[in-house]
């Protein structure tokens, strides 16, 4: 038998070139920001601070050192818990809600996911009062668990869409198939659903992760000192006594490690969670 051979048309190859580079050079233009912020970090203060731009320079790590100095490590640690305790929330509440609105849809399904996602429309202005009151009264001000509870809030409506459009992309045949041998609510979750959904699961992670990490608003209303959060730690630089961009630089490029970190090491499952619900 006979077999196909498919050979590249040279027009083809050169459209799949072009789009290579195209792909590369948007890439390029998003982490641009972010290279530019790294040079900064390693550029004195007067290099960082001249019009133009200093292009050549020598590197150097002062910055950093006088970054950690500052002790950094708290305010990192008090974004850490907030960040990972909220999403774990998020997941562990979310993942039960997400699966009675696609596998076993309750009564009036779309009104409640209308419910959730409105939450998201109130400015987070508006809420600051009633919220500071709640947790002056429940003496959770400058508590690293209030901004727990809170980023669970926030984030919780995000993460029950994104888990629904997830599990709507399961066969039903699947949970057919363990009704009958007898398997429960919480058996169809471990079993089936939790293994399936792992790609999606990463991808709902790592957004909300991005969005407790880099919260600021709430942080500074509900903490001073002790439940201060790595944003807080950023603006301590913003200074009008003196030359401060290098520094700044220095701060925000560790304040980001973690999320660029997290991103680098989910790549795989982040891509195929990514499209996991918006593909038929």
């Amino acid at each position: 038998m006979s077999r196909a051979v498919t050979v590249a048309r040279p027009g083809q190859s050169r459209a799949k070139v072009a789009w290579s580079v195209l792909a590369w050079l948007v890439a390029l233009v998003f982490f641009f920001p972010v290279l530019w912020m790294m040079l900064e970090a390693l550029k004195t203060e007067s290099q960082a601070a001249s019009i133009p731009p200093t292009i050549a320079f020598i590197p150097t790590l002062a910055q950093f050192q006088e970054v950690l100095s500052r002790d950094f490590p708290p305010f990192f640690i008090n974004s850490a818990i907030a960040t990972i305790g909220s999403t774990l929330l998020v997941l562990l509440l979310g993942l039960p809600a997400a699966y009675a609105l696609s596998i076993r849809p309750v009564a009036q399904a779309r009104d409640v996911l209308f419910f959730f996602i409105s939450t998201r429309f109130l400015p987070f202005a508006a809420s600051l009062v009633p919220l500071y009151l709640l947790a002056r009264d429940l003496q959770l001000l400058d508590n690293v668990f209030a901004l727990i509870l809170i980023y669970t809030t926030i984030n919780l409506p995000l993460g029950v869409w994104l888990l629904r459009s997830f599990l709507l992309e399961l066969p039903n045949e699947l949970f057919e198939a363990a009704r009958v041998d007898g398997a429960g609510f919480w058996r169809e979750l471990i079993s089936i659903v939790l293994p399936l959904i792992t790609p999606g699961l990463a991808a709902t992670s790592l957004i909300c992760l991005i969005f407790a990490w880099n919260e600021f608003f709430y942080a500074v209303n509900f903490t001073s000192s002790i439940a201060a959060t790595s944003p807080i730690f950023l603006v301590g630089f913003i200074s009008g006594r003196g030359l401060f961009y290098a520094k700044l630089a220095a701060a925000a490029t560790l304040a980001s490690l973690p999320v660029l970190l997290a991103g680098w090491v989910a790549q795989k499952q982040l891509i195929r969670g990514l499209t996991m619900g918006a593909v038929k």
